[in-house]
């Protein structure tokens, strides 16, 4: 069995908001978690096979697309990732039950929820 607590895990965070990112990665930096920022879909999906992040929290509407599009190809190629998905809106409920595996989050994310969705 592989010792997880002795290798330092990965987060991808592929949003256009600054501001969050960087509240983002000040809290899994204080976690111990190597973390990677990008603005653009294409960015973070170019870098992504690199990166293979242990965790991914992925905007909705990013300037060059819907991140979300982008999820089954995530699940496939990055089977030991865990999906998150973000909206600053008000999302369709019924997304979520085809995207069993996924969470998905709405702005503001609450940091008692990212520390319970840790343990």
């Amino acid at each position: 069995m592989e010792n997880l607590s002795s290798s330092v895990k990965s987060v991808l965070i592929i949003d256009d908001e600054t501001d969050f990112c960087l509240l983002m990665k000040n809290y899994f930096v204080r976690k111990n978690f190597k973390v990677y920022i990008y603005h653009t879909l294409e960015e973070g999906m170019k870098n992504m096979e690199k990166i293979n992040p242990d965790i991914i929290f992925l905007d909705n509407n990013l300037p060059d697309g819907l991140g979300w599009e982008k999820t089954e190809f995530i699940r496939q190629n990055f089977p030991n990732t865990r999906i998150n998905l973000i909206s600053a809106y008000q999302y369709d409920h019924s997304i979520s039950e085809k995207l069993t595996s996924v969470r998905i989050w709405e702005k503001p994310i609450s940091l008692n929820d990212l520390n319970k969705y840790l343990n």
